[in-house]
């Protein structure tokens, strides 16, 4: 097997951005391996519709649990990819609070075994999905990749963080190019059902109350999942160029909760029914991408703005029957 003949191997194959990942790639030409192991988070309907919307010629997907170290090096020494996008993980803030040891150890863990697998297989390079939410309750914005991110207020984010420094410890010793992609609140087709926009779209449809936290002056910078899978792209393509690297994948325009109701009102058609309830622990006020370095290094720039996404997520949703 030549060098150029190796696939990609994607995690988290069968989840939302991790799908749209697929697709781009196959798209360019690559061979892609995906693995995912159905966690029950959500329905797992859901995951193999995204699988059906990605079977092609040159795609094979593997059912794997990443925890398993033993059976994910037997698979990497059998299948030899040229590179890794790791973008499987246990996501969500508010969720961690509840089970933060199993975050700890699909997170975690389930990446160290990715590295060494991939160390121990040979592969080129590795790509891995990190969250702005390391960011914690930054005082200064837009957030940049070079500030203090050691303040983490979620096991979500703490472990997101820990993975940063497990790969900068793995590229120091084994002198893997390792990009870690700090996602800025991505929205669009397939998202997750239990995400804000389309748990949001979903309940105004029906008519069902919403329950936001706070005043309503909290800000997401939500981007749009094609810019994002660019920015995966390109930061694949260009990691063997920085060694280590943390490059911020956003949208750079952050939307406050008040404003995401009236866009997602507009795209259905209908009036929100709004209850009141205080802030949760483990959410921060803002996040907002400073993309100096993405734009420089990846030539990443996002085109998507946030209504124009929405309406295009509930077009999606309504030929999908979500």
């Amino acid at each position: 097997m030549t060098p150029a003949s190796r696939p990609v191997l994607v995690t988290g194959v069968a989840g939302f951005i991790a799908s749209h990942t697929v697709t781009a790639l196959l798209a360019r030409g690559e061979r892609v391996v995906g693995i995912d192991n159905f966690d029950p988070f959500y329905s797992h309907q859901v995951k193999e519709r995204n699988l059906r919307d990605i079977v092609a010629p040159g795609f094979e997907f593997i059912h794997q649990d990443l925890t398993d170290a033993a059976a994910m090096r037997d698979l990497f020494t059998r299948v030899k990819p040229r590179g890794v996008i790791h973008l499987a993980a246990k996501a969500g803030v508010r969720p961690s609070l509840a089970d933060p040891v199993g975050y700890a150890h699909a997170n975690v863990t389930g990446t160290m075994s990715v590295m060494n697998a991939a160390l121990a297989a040979g592969c080129e390079r590795l790509v891995m999905a990190s969250s702005s939410s390391v960011y914690g309750n930054s005082p200064t914005a837009p957030f940049r990749e070079d500030q203090d991110v050691n303040a983490p207020i979620s096991p979500y984010a703490a472990t997101k963080r820990a993975c940063e420094l497990i790969a900068h410890t793995h590229h120091t010793l084994n002198g893997t190019p390792i990009g870690m992609l700090r996602f800025f609140t991505v929205f669009g087709p397939r998202q997750r059902p239990d995400l804000a926009v389309s748990l949001f779209l979903s309940r105004v449809s029906r008519g069902e109350p919403l329950t936001l936290f706070g005043d309503g002056a909290m800000s997401r910078d939500y981007t749009y999942v094609d810019d994002i899978v660019r920015g995966i792209l390109a930061a694949y393509d260009r990691v063997d160029r920085f060694g280590y690297r943390v490059w911020n994948l956003g949208g750079n325009s952050p939307v406050s909760l008040g404003d995401m109701v009236a866009y997602i009102e507009r795209a259905v058609g209908k009036k929100a029914v709004i209850k009141r309830a205080d802030m949760q622990p483990g959410d921060v006020l803002r996040t907002w991408a400073d993309l100096t370095r993405s734009r420089a290094e990846l030539d990443y720039a996002p085109t998507v703005p946030f209504e124009t996404g929405v309406l295009r997520q509930w077009e999606w949703m309504q030929r999908s029957g979500q």
